[in-house]
């Protein structure tokens, strides 16, 4: 038995963020978790990070960490080039028997520089060119740069049944569906909700960057047309144009609060758990990593009504697609008469979408596709 282990055993890259431990989003959180979960199960484990990432050490919990020149800090967005060419380079030299590309927008250029060896899976992220603050141009990009990754990669893996949906029917390619994971919220203080100025289940709250296809818009519409004046916290950093526009629409409404960014976990947990609704707008992309973790902290969630999102919440939600339906469910719908739905959800998060399962979901899909490839010419 310990001689099959020891066939089993990968050496694995990880390309397509800026690095671990995180400091910056939702892919560099999962790379974080999955790259050590792989190294306690006997791996060998390379993450590519920047060469300015605060952490400068050489491993970080037995990961190896290279650091690969990233010059996003002069150039912009497209020093993201750059550096996943200097990953991908970098890469031929390894003999890697995995490389996992977390998303596509920057690296699937250069996909004929794969190395040839290793199998590439990569993780689709959402649908990047759907999103309004791309001009034109850079949405036909992403477009094809979204085709680049799903031909030239070896496996796929889709974060949502909706943008699984979306290759099978788009690019004739099969994808595994592995989620996003969240941790359950379970030690609420309501002390907190004083520095908002809120008081328990007394308001309803949405979460979300100034994007239009986050239905900010739509949401607040309905709530300006009702008549009741409970307060709805806005959170996100609205020093934006769209949120300038937003601002200056309701200025005549103060139960419509814009409190800014907030990146303070334990406050959001906490506003979360003792919202009377939680209203999720998102409308473009996979598993968003912000209404697992309203789930996870039981809030009583309102979401835009798209594939993206019933696949994650199903029948536990109450949804909408205009703002006279927002209204509706404004005037009718509590908490307190939905508790079941919120621990539906909160036992989803424990028993679908917690992190231990997903790295093993991933993990399995190594290594069957290891099994399949393992005589594979270098």
């Amino acid at each position: 038995m310990p001689l099959e282990k020891e066939q089993r055993l990968m050496k694995i890259a990880i390309l397509g963020t800026r690095g671990v431990p995180n400091y910056y989003g939702g892919f560099e959180q999962f790379a974080e978790f999955f790259s050590v979960y792989l190294v306690q199960q006997g791996h060998e484990v390379y993450c590519y990070n920047s060469h300015d990432h605060p952490f400068q050490e050489k491993t970080f919990h037995g990961v190896n960490i290279i650091h690969k020149y990233d010059p996003e800090y002069k150039l912009g967005t497209f020093g993201q080039f750059i550096y996943d060419y200097n990953c991908i380079m970098d890469s031929r030299k390894r003999d890697f028997d995995i490389i996992l590309q977390l998303g596509y927008t920057s690296n699937s250029i250069w996909c004929f520089l794969l190395p040839k060896k290793p199998i590439i899976i990569t993780n689709m992220d959402g649908l990047e060119w759907k999103r309004s603050k791309y001009s034109r141009p850079v949405q036909q990009f992403l477009k094809f740069a979204e085709r680049l990754a799903a031909i030239s990669s070896d496996y796929l893996i889709s974060d949502s049944i909706g943008i699984q949906k979306f290759l099978k029917e788009k690019y004739k390619k099969e994808s595994t569906y592995i989620a996003y994971g969240a941790y359950p919220f379970e030690n609420p203080n309501q002390e907190i909700l004083k520095e908002y100025g809120v008081e328990k289940e007394n308001y309803n709250m949405i979460m979300a960057r100034f994007e239009p296809e986050n239905n900010l818009d739509m949401v607040l519409e309905g709530v300006a047309m009702n008549e009741d004046k409970t307060p709805i916290l806005v959170i996100g950093k609205h020093q934006t144009k769209y949120g300038e526009y937003l601002k200056n629409k309701f200025k005549n409404h103060p139960n419509i609060r814009f409190i800014g960014g907030l990146y303070n976990l334990e406050h959001l947990n906490n506003l979360r758990y003792f919202s009377n609704l939680y209203f999720h707008g998102h409308s473009v992309g996979g598993t968003n990593p912000s209404l697992l973790e309203a789930m996870a902290s039981k809030a009583l969630v309102v979401a835009h009504k798209n594939d993206f999102n019933k696949g994650i919440l199903k029948q536990n939600s109450y949804y909408f697609s205009n703002p006279q339906e927002v209204k509706n469910i404004l005037n009718t719908i509590k908490k307190n008469n939905n508790l079941q739905l919120v621990q539906n959800n909160f036992d989803a998060i424990v028993n679908q979408f917690n992190w231990e399962k997903i790295n093993g979901e991933y993990l399995q899909l190594f290594e069957e596709c290891f099994s399949r490839h393992k005589n594979r010419n270098k």
